[in-house]
């Protein structure tokens, strides 16, 4: 499920020629180039797994009312540079007014809601239960992405592939600097540290390919520091796993 279809719809179109598209939508060029930005294989506005999408529900609540907060702070404002000058005591109530709403409800409302909503898509986001059956070791070095799919042996260097619909465990290991595994569309971050084993769980809802990105400098060659990620049927994915591995077996002959 995609948050605001109109937006998504309208992400589509800015792959026309800019000139045309501010002309035909009537709309200025960096509003185009912002909603641009909610599509993409590294757009986190477009989720592709239920961490993602939990997240991307959590977001978009938030940027609403921060956008409505600014608003209401702008007028409130603005009508304040209008106003003419009150008593001593018709100020101070003002004042203690502002104070107790402002400087306390609001922002008590404010954190209890996004800590009631917040915690429980935490919890969802670390897919608790028991170790899925698959089990995946990324090593990160400068500047490239080791997987290893150790029941097979099959290894792949910057290229990830997934079942769908299946949680998978990844197991992060760095062979020199930190690093950070990080597929936007998928959800969670997480840090790759030398002399340490993080363990992720993620899982893929949407077929086809995505792409991941080092998600902390590294280095010269950190942008280049891209992972390939393919997402396949559960049929497709066995069939894939056992032609590499047995493209392994031959190899090592």
């Amino acid at each position: 499920m995609r948050p605001l279809p109109g937006a998504w719809r309208l992400a589509s179109a800015v792959r026309a020629p800019a000139n045309a598209l501010a002309s035909r939508l009537q709309l200025p060029l960096p509003l185009l180039v912002t909603v641009a930005a909610c599509d993409g294989p590294q757009s986190i506005l477009d989720p592709a797994g239920p961490a993602a999408r939990d997240a991307a529900l959590l977001w978009w609540p938030m940027l609403l009312v921060a956008v409505l907060s600014l608003l209401l702070v702008s007028v409130l404002w603005l009508l304040a540079l209008r106003r003419g000058p009150r008593g001593d005591e018709a100020e101070a109530k003002i004042v203690r007014r502002w104070l107790v709403g402002g400087g306390l409800l609001l922002p008590t409302v404010s954190l209890i809601a996004l800590l009631a909503f917040g915690i429980p898509a935490g919890e969802r986001m670390l897919l608790p239960g028991e170790p899925p059956p698959l089990r995946i070791e990324v090593t990160a070095r400068q500047w490239a992405w080791e997987v290893r799919y150790p029941a097979s042996g099959v290894v792949m260097v910057n290229r990830l592939h997934l079942p769908l619909g299946q949680p998978v465990e990844i197991h992060l290991e760095s062979a020199d600097v930190i690093h950070s595994f990080w597929v936007p569309r998928l959800g969670r971050k997480l840090d790759v540290i030398p002399g340490r084993r993080n363990v992720l769980r993620l899982q893929a809802d949407h077929l086809g390919r995505l792409q991941g990105q080092c998600a902390e400098y590294c280095g010269r060659g950190h942008a280049h520091m891209r992972l390939a990620v393919e997402v396949h049927s559960g049929a497709d994915f066995a069939a894939w796993l056992d032609r590499q591995a047995a493209a392994t077996v031959v190899a090592r002959r």
